[in-house]
């Protein structure tokens, strides 16, 4: 491959990279300017509510609980060198809270709610249900995008918020009665390493990815093309995408944080 071709190449994915975030961000402009003139439909709401929170719970709780499992058992082998076993309480509930709570339940979020909201709305663009929608004088986006997005937005920390409970919850149980780990000191030192803000930070990331993840899923379902087939490209582009952005948003969202400690 020639060096003219190459740059050609690069060029050509980083402006597709550059488009795809683009018109993510207009679908996210589209959203509030409708959301200002009309709330979504509450019967999609409460729909896409059930969806994303109660049917997502089983995963999230499995999720978090057996990552903090996994945390502390690690900690444990390297901290009982060390003598100082007690610490595996802020190492666990740090961890989990930061990083791994939203950053797990963000990716799992994707796997299940996102890929099948653009598997939904693909089905629904291949088959000219989103522009019979708009033949009826229905805004797909305020109808369709914007209930899924909104939950998914205000639903992501909570669930998180169940994902770092639970992990912490079986990382402590693990420690208490299969370690054999002094449970007090652990629980003091937990919460003198533990702030409030570390919780705003861990929730702010849930948030964002939610948004993140059903704008991206949102965006390609409704533009998807090509029948079955385009279905299947779509939703496993927005699958990839999500989890590409939540690694990468993850880092800057990060950064703007720590300004505020």
């Amino acid at each position: 491959m020639s060096a003219g071709m190459a740059v050609e190449r690069t060029g050509a994915f980083v402006t597709g990279i550059l488009s795809e975030a683009g018109q993510v961000v207009l679908l996210l402009v589209a959203i509030i300017k409708s959301l200002r003139h009309a709330l979504p439909p509450w019967k999609q709401v409460v729909k896409q509510a059930y969806f994303i929170g109660v049917e997502s719970m089983p995963v999230i709780i499995t999720t978090g609980a057996f990552v903090g499992m996994v945390l502390a058992y690690e900690a444990y082998g390297q901290l009982s060198r060390l003598g100082v076993t007690s610490w595996i309480g802020p190492l666990v509930t740090n961890s989990l809270v930061l990083q791994l709570g939203p950053v797990l339940s963000g990716v799992m979020l994707a796997g299940r709610v996102g890929s099948a909201m653009t598997a939904e709305l693909g089905t629904m663009a291949v088959t000219e249900q989103i522009d019979a929608l708009r033949t009826m004088g229905v805004e797909p986006v305020n109808y369709l995008a914007a209930p899924r997005v909104l939950t998914a937005t205000i639903l992501c920390p909570l669930l998180t918020g169940f994902a770092i409970l639970f992990g912490v919850l079986a990382g402590y149980g693990l420690c208490v009665y299969g370690l054999h780990v002094n449970a007090h000191y652990m629980w003091v030192h937990t919460q003198e390493f533990l702030d409030p803000f570390d919780f705003f930070q861990g929730l702010t990331k849930a948030s964002v990815f939610g948004c993140s993840m059903a704008l991206i899923s949102c965006h390609r379902g409704i533009h998807t093309r090509g029948g079955a087939e385009g279905v299947g490209k779509s939703t496993t582009a927005a699958n990839v995408e999500t989890c590409i952005t939540i690694i990468v948003l993850n880092l800057f969202v990060t950064m703007l944080l720590s300004l505020f400690i």
